[in-house]
């Protein structure tokens, strides 16, 4: 049995993994806009399914290493992430009934207060960036909602994570 959960551990950082990846991956400026939140995604997926595996933790380690990747000053990621977990944990028994319509409006709702939450902190210290495309990829991680969670549903189920 501790073999499976060592198993499962490593199953959902190597999606993390890829998450951080696909967020790093150098686009030109005028796609970046449109760029979803891969591991916003990833972190509501995963608190969703298993929030007794994955929740703040995750997300304000994983934002410690894009603060580190992206070069933001150190900590704006993860306290974005781990107040995203918090309310994926805090909801999950609501969340888990809704459609896949539902959820989608959800998650554009998750990651756009996520990215408000991002440009309030970024303001507090003086970095401000445009507002004007702040939600494109809050939407964009909405429309893909269906084919992330179809596809790390598959791997749950794949992996036997539980």
């Amino acid at each position: 049995m501790a073999e499976k959960k060592s198993q499962g551990f490593w199953v959902i950082q190597l999606t993390f993994l890829v998450a951080l990846y696909l967020q790093a991956l150098p686009m030109p400026d005028i796609v970046l806009y449109w760029r979803p939140e891969w591991i916003s995604l990833v972190l509501i997926f995963w608190a969703l399914s298993l929030p007794q595996r994955v929740g703040i933790v995750h997300g304000f380690a994983w934002g410690l290493l894009l603060d580190l990747i992206e070069g933001t000053l150190l900590g704006h990621n993860a306290i974005v992430l781990a107040l995203l977990g918090f309310l994926c944990n805090r909801f999950y028994q609501r969340v888990r009934m809704y459609s896949i319509l539902k959820q989608s409006a959800l998650v554009f709702l998750l990651v756009g207060i996520s990215q408000l939450v991002f440009q309030w902190v970024q303001g507090i210290f003086g970095a401000m960036s445009g507002l004007g495309f702040l939600l494109l990829p809050a939407l964009v991680s909405g429309v893909l909602w269906a084919w992330v969670f179809t596809l790390l549903q598959g791997v749950k189920r794949r992996f036997a994570l539980a």
